[in-house]
């Protein structure tokens, strides 16, 4: 199995920031993973494990309930060999950091025009259509330690305009320190994209689930 070796540390600043930009709890340390009690709808809690340790087996062990995600900074081969059958893996995701400054701002096709909420740390950013419509939003938030972008989407009759670009580079704006690290979590389709816009994977990641029944 290939292994993948990124900074705990980062992976803990990323989280950090994405439970702000979500208004979800903190997150803490637990037995060698990042804990997220979200406790959502749709989900109790959120382990991340910057890597393979043992704590991640028994996690997968003791927890028979749905609305528990784990996720692993490496494969999803390298993910499934440490859960029991009852899970699930889900489409994997890529930790994502921008290897060049923030885009500068771009211009918005004849009739779009964008707006920007600033609320202490996270910003919202929304591309409105000519007819009045969400064509295309994202959110970022920022800490000490990291500056994410989450949740880029455009709509599926207003892509191939540059609107997510847009979206982007209105949010990469707002970012107060030069040296803080730019960071994202891409799905398959999204990290080509980020890709041609001076962004490197660190690892992939993988996720799992124990389906409702």
């Amino acid at each position: 199995m290939t292994s993948f070796h990124v900074d705990s540390q980062l992976v803990f600043a990323w989280q950090a920031a994405h439970s702000i930009a979500r208004g979800s709890p903190a997150p803490g340390h637990d037995r060698g993973g990042i804990r997220v009690d979200t406790r959502s709808e749709t989900e109790t809690t959120r382990w991340v494990f910057p890597r393979m340790c043992d704590r991640l087996r028994e996690i997968a062990q003791a927890i028979t309930a749905p609305r528990h995600v784990l996720k692993l900074c490496g494969t999803d081969e390298a993910l499934r060999s440490a859960l029991p059958d009852r899970w699930e893996i889900q489409p994997t995701n890529h930790f994502m950091i921008a290897t060049a400054a923030p885009l500068d701002p771009r211009p918005l096709a004849d009739g779009y025009r964008l707006e920007l909420h600033r609320a202490g740390p996270v910003t919202r950013a929304s591309v409105l259509a000519p007819d009045g419509g969400i064509a295309a939003h994202g959110t970022a938030a920022q800490t000490g330690d990291a500056f994410i972008y989450d949740r880029i989407k455009t709509s599926p009759d207003h892509r191939r305009k540059g609107l997510g670009m847009a979206v982007m580079a209105a949010l990469g704006s707002t970012k107060e320190s030069a040296t803080t690290p730019q960071l994202l979590v891409a799905t398959a389709d999204g990290r080509a994209l980020y890709e041609t816009l001076g962004w490197t994977v660190l690892t992939p990641i993988a996720a799992a689930v124990i389906p409702e029944r």
